[in-house]
């Protein structure tokens, strides 16, 4: 019952960031939280925390923000090395009515100095890390102040010094006041800031709350998500809605994993879909370490059918559960779909699901008259209030993707008779003549068990070309690749590159257009990367 307390309250007031923390402590005190990880702002916090302590770190952490002169309103840019303190000092910002914009620590100087400069004179709370990343950016001309989250820099404020700064009261934005800022991926550019308020956050809270309900016991959940991204803080708020111990993870080595779930045994895992990618070996691990995992769930991303089935087929559970969620930072969980272990091996990884209860609703518009198909797919467009608010500084480039309340995501594809949500590319990344790169990199992936990525674009001449990395990079089998590509006669033999030099995003996705870009420049000094043109050199 008090669960849907909470939840009226959030459809009340929204999601007030601040807040959460403080209000589970007062459902359950005891909540157990730990870390694989060390706080850089607060490094005798330890590694496990009940949320009451995190509840007081919270506030201790409002206090010295407020100290150093961060006011409601006011916008603080959060720009630092990964970890869990990123949500803390989020959370810490919006308790004082501050406006947290969270910058991943993927970003370049240039990249960050382009968006503070967007942001017009916010304040600063990075560490000294990327202030030496940011030695060549006018950042003192950019910033209202800068804050830092340990040791010193001329000029800035150290937030340790201003411990036991006097207690502030807890301020709530208004539901419709931009409340959170968060950035697209940048797939194609400098990436876009996109600003939430308490209202569309906490009906973004929707989709999750009932696959959560699932959860009769109070199991460990555990989190893999990039602290800055939007999905982390419903993720955040929905473990502490529900009172459910969480395990807090920083991107660890796959050894590492297996280590942490063999001891904290997750009934429940969210990841991005690069990482459960990148934990698809540990399925043979003799660990087990997804034995004791029940749901696996990953967001916003499609995910490869491949990778599906071999972990949910190493879960130990009766009728184990991966429940992919499609949608985007602009508009949040638009459609899901679950799979289970008997059949996920046979699903088309292009259908992406269907729109969920109570959440948003989902339409595909013709590009050029004709009804969409998978031949000739259309645009995906979403409506509903959990729809981001806008684009900070771009307002007119908001309005121009926004029609009649319909938001264009950008991915083209198409809905068949049962009302499935087939993704079939992202417009920019089109390649002609092919129906869908996804889908070619769905089959091969399947089929070549080598293959550790695998990502289709444009070529020198406008071919598709198959960019792929390998186990330990060992050389592909030329004859082995051809005849698993022979269904797609116009793909061109593939171009081998170490993992490490796929060009990608803050949420580890492969920046196409980049990758694109980068063979062309290859292929017109005729100096082709890693390519590897020969047949097997194993």
């Amino acid at each position: 019952m008090m669960g849907f307390m909470v939840d009226r309250r959030i459809a009340r007031q929204g999601l007030q960031l601040g807040s959460m923390p403080e209000m589970a402590a007062a459902r359950h005190a005891t909540t157990r939280l730990v870390l694989d990880h060390d706080l850089d702002v607060l490094p005798s916090a330890g590694r496990k925390l009940t949320v009451t302590q995190l509840a007081a770190h919270i506030d201790d952490l409002a206090r010295r923000l407020a100290a150093a002169g961060v006011g409601a309103g006011d916008h603080i840019a959060i720009y630092k090395l990964p970890n869990f303190d990123v949500w803390m000092l989020a959370s810490a910002s919006s308790r004082i009515g501050a406006v947290p914009v969270m910058l991943s620590p993927a970003l370049d100087a240039r990249t960050v100095a382009i968006l503070l400069g967007r942001l017009d004179q916010p304040f600063l709370l990075t560490d000294l890390p990327k202030l030496d990343l940011l030695a060549d950016e006018p950042v003192r001309d950019l910033t209202a102040g800068v804050l830092i989250t340990g040791g010193r820099w001329e000029g800035a404020t150290s937030l340790p010094e201003l411990a036991g700064s006097p207690r502030v009261q807890p301020v709530h934005r208004g539901l419709d006041e931009p409340a959170m800022i968060t950035h697209t991926s940048g797939t194609t550019g400098v990436p876009k800031l996109v600003v939430h308020t308490p209202r569309t956050m906490g009906v973004r809270l929707r989709p999750q709350w009932w696959l959560l309900s699932l959860m009769w016991r109070r199991d460990t959940i555990a989190i893999n998500l990039p602290f800055v991204h939007s999905r982390m803080y419903a993720a955040m708020s929905l473990v502490l809605m529900k009172s459910l111990p969480t395990l807090l993870m920083n991107n660890p080595k796959s050894d590492e994993v297996a280590e942490l779930f063999a001891a904290h045994k997750p009934t429940f895992i969210e990841a991005l879909p690069n990482a459960f990618m990148d934990w698809e070996p540990l399925a043979d691990d003799p660990r087990r370490p997804f034995a004791s995992v029940k749901y696996f769930s990953s967001t916003f991303d499609a995910i490869h059918p491949r990778t599906i089935t071999r972990l949910i087929r190493a879960s130990g559970r009766r009728v184990p559960l991966f429940f992919q969620i499609y949608g985007q930072s602009e508009v949040g969980p638009a459609v899901g779909r679950p799979y289970f272990s008997r059949s996920a091996h046979r699903v088309d990884g292009r259908c992406v699901g269907f729109p969920m209860p109570g959440c948003a609703k989902v339409r595909v518009v013709s590009r050029d008259g004709k009804h969409p198909s998978k031949d000739n797919p259309g645009f995906i467009e979403v409506r509903w209030d959990g729809i981001a608010h806008s684009y900070h500084g771009e307002q007119e480039r908001y309005d121009a993707n926004k029609n009649e309340g319909w938001w264009r995501t950008g991915d083209v594809g198409y809905r068949t008779r049962r009302g499935c949500l087939h993704m079939l590319d992202r417009e920019v990344d089109i390649v002609p003549e092919t129906s869908s790169t996804l889908e070619i990199e769905d089959v091969m992936l399947a089929r070549l068990d080598e293959l550790t990525e695998l990502v289709v674009v444009i070529g020198p001449n406008s071919e598709p070309v198959p960019v792929i990395c390998t186990e330990d990079d060992r050389p592909i089998d030329l004859d082995r690749w051809r005849a698993a590509a022979a269904r797609f006669p116009h793909l061109a033999d593939p171009v081998q590159i170490p993992a490490a030099e796929l060009p990608r995003t803050a949420t580890m996705k492969v920046r196409r257009v980049e990758l694109s870009r980068r063979l062309q420049e290859s292929a017109s000094t005729q100096l082709p990367p890693h390519a590897h043109s020969k047949g097997s050199e194993q």
